[in-house]
């Protein structure tokens, strides 16, 4: 089995988690979505989980797990078609970067439809080690059984530079993304306010825009702008698998600590809504 990057601290034991296993679970969460207050550290390359206080925990973060995860849903029966879930690695780690300009926007990319993990989503760029998200893909049951298991680690990075600047210096790989955008606060407080497990709204609120601007990319390395339909991240994750854009569910938790470290959260954009209705 592949060395665990992910090692929980259940009542001062340490423990690795399984591919089935899910981690929320085991660290006691309840029935609920979360966010749970985790406690963590670094530990020789592994990311150390628990819900309490131990010797070189270094920071407390929100763990969350969407509402369709399916290793809460895994039951007996399931865990007992082994043959069926891989058997020889735990739990991965997994890193994404919400860069935020000086124009307090953050950058976000679309990954391309070829890719086997998460085609055609729009997430912050990162990568395989991919605050704290529990993952998996396929991401509902209905799709089929998970084939990869993840934690994934959100780091905020506040630049001095404007979305201008940093764009001058982006090199997006081709292969990997399809896209990328910048997104400011209004539309990303309507795009974390949405929730998964439910119906993709049927129309755009009034006071966001019907379009942000996009650079699409090429193969062969050019690109060009694009006016990204506002109703497209407003998608939420289908019952079916199917390969509609749209904006991870992770992503939208990102989106709502960002919110939060700007002193806004998706719940003023809703309430704005529903005042608007009155």
């Amino acid at each position: 089995m592949a060395a665990a990057r992910v090692l929980l601290l259940l009542s001062g034991r340490p423990v690795s988690p399984s591919f089935v296993q899910s981690v929320c679970r085991l660290l006691g969460a309840g029935p609920g979505l979360g966010p749970w207050a985790t406690h963590c550290g670094l530990k020789r390359g592994r990311l150390v989980l628990s819900d309490r206080p131990f010797p070189g925990a270094s920071t407390r973060l929100p763990l969350q797990r969407p509402p369709f995860c399916p290793f809460v849903a895994l039951d007996q029966q399931l865990r007992a078609r082994g043959a069926e879930l891989p058997t020889n690695r735990g739990v991965d780690l997994g890193v994404a970067v919400i860069l935020q300009s000086s124009d307090q926007t953050v950058l976000l990319t679309r990954r391309t439809r070829t890719l086997s993990v998460s085609p055609n989503l729009w997430v912050p760029p990162g990568g395989h080690v991919e605050l704290d998200e529990e993952s998996a893909y396929p991401p509902r049951l209905s799709w089929g059984l998970p084939k990869y298991h993840h934690i994934i680690l959100y780091l905020l990075v506040v630049s001095q530079e404007s979305q201008q600047q940093l764009q001058a210096r982006i090199k997006p790989n081709p292969s990997e993304v399809s896209a990328f955008m910048w997104l400011g606060p209004d539309v990303a407080a309507a795009v974390a306010a949405t929730e998964d497990g439910t119906e993709t709204p049927r129309h755009l609120p009034q006071e966001l825009p019907p379009s942000v601007l996009t650079v699409e990319l090429a193969e062969d390395g050019g690109a060009r702008p694009l006016a990204l339909p506002v109703s497209t991240l407003l998608r939420t994750t289908p019952t079916t698998a199917e390969g509609k854009e749209r904006v991870s569910s992770g992503t939208k938790f990102a989106l709502r600590l960002w919110l939060q470290h700007l002193g806004r959260s998706p719940s003023d954009y809703s309430l704005r809504k529903r005042a608007r209705r009155l």
